[in-house]
């Protein structure tokens, strides 16, 4: 797919905070996609290698691309429960946004040290917070602002198993209602079956606050790595916490 070209944008309006450098275009589009990079070393002998993403508008052109910083013990031995860092870059190679995700553990059992991701645009600079929420059996996320306010929620279904179809992640606002979805989209019985490489769709309203659409980026990786991180799909639960 051909790269976007240049955008010029005009100040933003009296009283609307501007847009973190890099994230301009995000002001214009009401979808992501995220597609995982097929590693054949994966495929081939199960070594996990950092993962590699490129994020695209709606109509598949590559808007920014993503890279997993880590080592190979950490991601060998910890699994998707691995702390790590992630570079979103734009087309001249500039970071910016930064993801940052500790190590946690997904058990029910350990209600105190659940998942959680930082969003930093620019790099450094916090913009929201990616907290996983207890609950026996469905993935329930919380979508914070700087000063971690609870701004969306994320609710998933029971299972996460995707049998040739989508998964859907509903987005909520505060009133409960869906504002959006993000959603696991269905590889094909070849790539699902022998890698872990997933495709992502992200549907959000237009006029969202550019960061906190910059957040439900960073929710959709750490969902990526909650529930369909292992290779072959095979590790995907029937429950959040399984």
């Amino acid at each position: 797919m051909a790269n976007l070209p240049p955008y010029g944008f005009a100040a933003p309006a009296y009283g609307i905070p501007a847009a973190p450098p890099g994230l301009e275009y995000l002001t214009q589009i009401d979808q992501i996609l995220v597609h995982q990079k097929v590693e054949l070393l994966e495929a081939i002998i199960g070594y996990e290698t950092n993962n590699r993403y490129e994020i695209k508008n709606s109509m598949g052109q590559k808007i920014y691309s993503a890279k997993e910083q880590n080592d190979c013990c950490t991601r060998n031995c910890c699994g998707p429960n691995r702390s790590f860092d992630l570079k979103i870059t734009d087309h001249a190679e500039q970071e910016v946004i930064h993801l940052v995700k500790p190590f946690r553990c997904t058990s029910c059992w350990c209600p105190c040290c659940l998942q959680e991701m930082e969003v930093q645009a620019p790099p450094g600079n916090p913009i929201g917070y990616v907290v996983q929420n207890w609950h026996p059996f469905l993935p329930k996320i919380s979508l914070l602002g700087a000063a971690r306010e609870t701004l969306l929620t994320i609710e998933g279904p029971m299972c996460t198993i995707s049998c040739c179809g989508d998964v859907d992640f509903d987005v909520k606002g505060k009133d409960g209602s869906v504002i959006g979805r993000i959603s696991k989209q269905w590889s094909g019985l070849i790539q699902e079956g022998l890698t872990d490489a997933d495709h992502f769709g992200i549907n959000f309203p237009l006029d969202l606050d550019v960061r906190l659409k910059a957040t439900l980026l960073g929710a959709c990786f750490l969902i990526d790595f909650m529930f369909f991180e292992n290779v072959g799909d095979s590790g995907q639960r029937c429950s959040v916490f399984g």
